[in-house]
C-alpha cells in the first residue's frame, strides 16, 4: 500500500475522536472568532496564513541540516535552528485555527500532524539544549532526527491539504463543472431582494448551484460553493460585516464581500468565485471571468 493510501485509512480510524474533539473545542475557545482567527486563518492576505508560515521553519530546519554536515558553519546551523523553532510558534498556532474548522477526517490526520511537529520541535529545542552546553554530538543527532520527522510530518500536511483539498478553495474546483457561455438566470423581478437565491447552470454534464443576490437593480452572482469547505452560499445570508455588505455562509460564518468576493471574515481565506453579470431584456445572464475560459 502507498503512503497516500496508508495515510487515507489513518483518516478513517475513530478511535481518537473524543480526544480530537476536546482538543478542537480548546483551540475554538482560546481562538475565539474576531481579528486575532482571522488573522491566522489568513482572511486578510485572500491565501491561508499556514502554509507561508511553515516555509520558515522547514526551509531553517533544512538548511541547518545541510551546514551540521560541514564543521566551519556549525555555528550557523544553531542560528538557523533557532529561527525555526521561534517561528514554528506563530505557524502551530495558524495551522490549530484552520484545523479547528475542518471536517473530522482531515482533524484526524492534523492531530497527526501535530503530535509529530510538536516531537520534532522538542528535539530541536533539545538540540539548542545541548549545543549551548558544548555537547555539539547530542546536538547534531538530535536535530537530523527533528529532521526526519519534521520531513515526514510535512509529508502529512501535504496529503491533508492536496488529497484532502483542506486550503483548497472549493469555489475554484465547482467553477471549472460551469461552462463559458453566458447563463440565463431568468428574469431580475423573480430574484428576491437583499437575500440570496439558488440558481443552477449546466455544466460539464451536472447542474452546478449559484448563488444570486439582488439589490435593486444590480446583480451579484456567485459560485454556489462556499470557498472553506463547499457549504450551500444560496441558504446564507446577506449582512453588514465590518464595514461591508457580505454573502455568509451558513456552515461556518464565512463572510464575502458581495462587491468582489473577498473574505471579511473567516474561517474562509481564499476568495469566492464571482461571475460577470449583464441584463438582456430583463433577464440576468452570468458567466465565469475570463480566467476560467
Amino acid at each position: 500500500m502507498s503512503l497516500m493510501g496508508i495515510l487515507d485509512r489513518l483518516a478513517d480510524v475513530n478511535t481518537f475522536d473524543r480526544a480530537i474533539e476536546s482538543a478542537r473545542k480548546g483551540v475554538q475557545a482560546v481562538l475565539k472568532p474576531g481579528a486575532v482567527k482571522d488573522a491566522l486563518h489568513g482572511t486578510w492576505l485572500g491565501h491561508p496564513l499556514h502554509p507561508v508560515l511553515v516555509q520558515v521553519p522547514v526551509g531553517s530546519w533544512a538548511s541547518a541540516g545541510l551546514l551540521d554536515a560541514i564543521p566551519p558553519l556549525r555555528p550557523a546551523a544553531t542560528v538557523l535552528i533557532g529561527t525555526g523553532v521561534a517561528v514554528s510558534v506563530p505557524a502551530a498556532m495558524a495551522g490549530a485555527a484552520d484545523w479547528s474548522e475542518q471536517e473530522i477526517g482531515v482533524r484526524r490526520l492534523g492531530a497527526l500532524h501535530a503530535v509529530s511537529n510538536t516531537v520534532a520541535l522538542g528535539l530541536y529545542v533539545g538540540s539548542l539544549v545541548a549545543r549551548a552546553k558544548g555537547r555539539g554530538t547530542l546536538g547534531r543527532v538530535l536535530s537530523y532526527a527533528g529532521l526526519g520527522i519534521a520531513t515526514g510530518s510535512a509529508a502529512v500536511g501535504g496529503h491533508m491539504s492536496y488529497a484532502q483539498s483542506s486550503g483548497a478553495s472549493h469555489a475554484a474546483t465547482a467553477a471549472r463543472a460551469l461552462t463559458s457561455d453566458w447563463i440565463d438566470l431568468g428574469p431580475l423581478d423573480d430574484l428576491p431582494e437583499g437575500r440570496p437565491a439558488l440558481r443552477t447552470a449546466g455544466g460539464s454534464g451536472v447542474a452546478a448551484p449559484l448563488a444570486a443576490v439582488r439589490r435593486g437593480g444590480r446583480v451579484d452572482v456567485f459560485v454556489g460553493s462556499c470557498s472553506h469547505l463547499a457549504g450551500p452560499l444560496y441558504e446564507g445570508s446577506v449582512e453588514e460585516v465590518r464595514g461591508r455588505t457580505c454573502l455568509v455562509c451558513p456552515w461556518h460564518d464565512s463572510a464575502f464581500d458581495l462587491d468582489n468576493g473577498e473574505p471579511r471574515r473567516g474561517p474562509a481565506a481564499n476568495p469566492q468565485e464571482k461571475l460577470e453579470v449583464r441584463m438582456e431584456a430583463g433577464r440576468v445572464m452570468a458567466r465565469l471571468p475570463s480566467r476560467h475560459q
